[in-house]
C-alpha cells in the first residue's frame, strides 16, 4: 500500500505520520466515537455508584420499622432494590428516596407483609378471580426469568369488588418477589430480579372502557410499589382498539419505558421462542393461533390462567397454609383486604386520561359508522 509520509516538528519534536486515506480517516472517527462512548460510561458508572452510596446513607436514617419492611422487601438483596428506585426516578437521589420511603410507609399501613396469608376464601370465590382476572406463570425464559402472561382483552373484572381483584393483584406480585425470583436466584446462581410479560389483547373491546379506572389503580400500585420489575412487555393478538390507542399513548411515555415494549406480529409465537421454549409459551401463544382460549392442548392444565395450573395451585396453597399458621382457624370465609391505591403521577393520570379520550372517540366514530349503516340498510 503506498501512502505519502511526512517530516515535521512540534516543540523541536520530529513527529513522522502518514495522509490517511478516506476509509482510515472513517475507521478513526469511529473509535473515537467508541472511545467517547466508553468514557461517557465510565463517567456514567461512577456518577452512578455516588448516588447508590448516598441513598444507602440516607436508608440506614429511616426508623426500624422501615428498616424491617425494606429487608422483607429486598430479600437480601438491598442494592438491587435501591437501583429499581433510582432507575425509577432518573438516578435523582433525593426522588428515590422519597418514593422508597413512601413505599415503605404503604407497606406498613396496609400490612402488605402479611398479605400472602390473607387467603380470597371460600375457594370458590378465588376461582371467580382467577377466571376474571387473567394473569399466570406460564414458564422460564431461557435467561431463568419468569414469563408472566397476562390476558387483558378477556380479563372482565366481575366476579367480585374490586378490593379482591387488588388483592388477588399484589399478592402475585409478593409472591413473585419473596418466592419465584428467589428461587430462580437460587437455580442459577445469580440474582434475577425482573420478569417478562406477554400481554394478550384478543377480546379487547371498547366495553373495556368500564375497567379503565381499576387497571389505573393497579398500574400505580405497581408504578410507585413495584417499580422496574418487567424488563420486557410483549404485546400479542393486537386489534384495531389497541392500535388505535398505542398510536396516541406511547408518545407519552418516557422513553426507558417504550424502549420495554415489543409489540408483535399476530400471536408471537415465532419471535417469542427466540427468547423462551416452546414449554414456556403462554398457551395463547401456542400452535399459531390466537386467544385466551380455555381450550388450548390439555386444557386447564396448560392454561396458566386457570386456578388448576400449577402455579396458581401452589400460590393458593402457600397463602392457606400461611394463614393457618398465623391463624389455625377454618378458612371457610375470609372478607377482602382494603389497600390503600396511591395518588397516581400527574404523568399516569394523563396517560389514563389520554386512553380513555381515546376510547370515547372510537366509540363514537363506531356508533356513527353503526348508524350509518343502519340508514343504508333501510333506504334499500
Amino acid at each position: 500500500m503506498k501512502y505519502t509520509q511526512y517530516n515535521t516538528k512540534f516543540l523541536g519534536i520530529p513527529l513522522n505520520f502518514r495522509a490517511l486515506k478516506d476509509g482510515e480517516r472513517e475507521t478513526e472517527t469511529e473509535d473515537r466515537k467508541t472511545l467517547t462512548q466508553e468514557r461517557k460510561k465510565q463517567e456514567m458508572d461512577v456518577a452512578n455508584e455516588e448516588a447508590i452510596k448516598q441513598f444507602q446513607s440516607l436508608m440506614e436514617e429511616v426508623d426500624e420499622q422501615l428498616k424491617d419492611t425494606f429487608k422483607n422487601m429486598h430479600q437480601g438483596y438491598p442494592i438491587e432494590t435501591l437501583v429499581r428506585f433510582l432507575k425509577a426516578r432518573d438516578w435523582n437521589v433525593a426522588k428515590a428516596h422519597k418514593m422508597l420511603v413512601d413505599c415503605l410507609k404503604w407497606r406498613i399501613q396496609n400490612e402488605i407483609d402479611l398479605i400472602l396469608a390473607k387467603p380470597i376464601s371460600p375457594i370458590d370465590l378465588y376461582r371467580a378471580v382467577r377466571d376474571s382476572q387473567l394473569v399466570g406463570l406460564s414458564g422460564y425464559s431461557k435467561e431463568g426469568l419468569p414469563v408472566i402472561a397476562v390476558g387483558v382483552g378477556l380479563s372482565t373484572f366481575d366476579k367480585a369488588s374490586v378490593h379482591y381483584y387488588v388483592q388477588s393483584h399484589i399478592q402475585m406480585n409478593e409472591y413473585r418477589d419473596r418466592v419465584i425470583l428467589p428461587s430462580a436466584t437460587k437455580k442459577h446462581g445469580r440474582h434475577i430480579g425482573t420478569c417478562l410479560k406477554v400481554l394478550d389483547m384478543t377480546g379487547l373491546k371498547l366495553s373495556a372502557l368500564s375497567q379503565i379506572k381499576l387497571l389505573s389503580a393497579i398500574s400505580t400500585i405497581d408504578d410507585l410499589n413495584y417499580p422496574e420489575k418487567t424488563q420486557t412487555y410483549y404485546i400479542v393478538n393486537v386489534p384495531y382498539v389497541f392500535s388505535a390507542c398505542w398510536k396516541v399513548v406511547k408518545p407519552l411515555l418516557q422513553e426507558r419505558t417504550r424502549r420495554k415494549v415489543q409489540v408483535l406480529q399476530g400471536c408471537g409465537r415465532d419471535e417469542l421462542l427466540n427468547i423462551m421454549d416452546y414449554g414456556s409459551l403462554p398457551h395463547f401463544c401456542r400452535r399459531g393461533g390466537s386467544g385466551s382460549s380455555r381450550h388450548h392442548g390439555n386444557g386447564s392444565a396448560d392454561d396458566c390462567f386457570s386456578l388448576d395450573h400449577a402455579f396458581h395451585q401452589e400460590l393458593y396453597e402457600y397463602i392457606k397454609q400461611a394463614a393457618l399458621r398465623m391463624e389455625p382457624v377454618s378458612l371457610t370465609k375470609q372478607g377482602s383486604v382494603h389497600v390503600d391505591v396511591p395518588e397516581p403521577s400527574l404523568e399516569d393520570a394523563k396517560i389514563a386520561k389520554t386512553i380513555e379520550t381515546e376510547f370515547h372517540k372510537l366509540e363514537n366514530r363506531n356508533s356513527l359508522a353503526n348508524s350509518s349503516n343502519g340508514f343504508k340498510f333501510t333506504s334499500d
